[in-house]
Parts: C-alpha cells; structure tokens; sequence
C-alpha cells in the first residue's frame, strides 16, 4: 500500500484543529479554486460541505478528511500540501475565522521518487 502523504499540518495547525474541534465536534477540509479565499483550505464541521464526484479525497490532517476540488487537484497533484495558520481574517466561510487566524496552503514538488509512494486518492463520497 501506498502511504507518503499528500496533504499535512503543521504543530501550530494542528492546535487550532485541536481547539475549533472542541467547540464544533468532527471536522473536514476542502480546498477549491473558487470565490472568497480561492484556493485557501476552509475547515468545516464534518458533513457541513457536502464533497461528490467533482472533488478529490486527498488524506487526513490531524483526523479530519482533506477534500480538493478535481479541477484544483489537477494543478497541485504533484505537489505536497501543508496546512499552516497565519494571523488575519480570511474571507472564507472557514470556522476558524472568527479566531483572528486563518489556514493556509504551503506547497513542495514531490520527488520523482516520493511520485511513485503516494498515498491513493478517490473522489469524494456524498456524505
């Protein structure tokens, strides 16, 4: 089985996901390339944005499902994702936002190498 991640967090990340998911309970991620933030990662409680065919199941950060729209995973496939939080207010429906932070996406090219032990994908489930 295939297992180098596609998508990660960071320590500082992770903390917000920790405290956002005691106050929201289960929480999920999607990444599109559409209005407010474009291609920032928005946090949701789990099932509140409803994924389907036209996104992409890309990992797990910290316990939550990371979805990216398919047009959008066209352009970052080759590339490893880490979701990080800077200070400021997005303009995202994200639940974090109301916290003065906001996530955001920091990329690398993967290896040729690491191309060829990536975890699996699948299209996003109607949840």
């Amino acid at each position: 089985m295939k297992g180098i991640p596609r998508v990660k967090a960071t320590e500082a990340a992770e903390r917000v996901i920790d405290q956002l998911r005691e106050s929201h309970g289960e929480l999920m991620f999607h990444q599109s390339g559409g209005c407010c933030d474009g291609s920032s990662p928005m946090c949701f409680p789990k099932g509140e944005f409803l994924v389907g065919n036209a996104d992409v199941w890309l990992g797990e950060i910290h316990g939550c499902d990371f979805y990216m729209a398919r047009d959008q995973f066209e352009y970052w496939k080759h590339t490893e994702l880490t979701i990080d939080i800077v200070r400021g207010r997005g303009a995202s429906f994200s639940i974090e936002i109301p916290l003065g932070i906001r996530f955001v996406t920091k990329s690398r090219v993967f290896s040729l190498q690491e191309t060829e032990d990536l975890i699996e994908t699948r299209p996003g489930e109607m949840i």
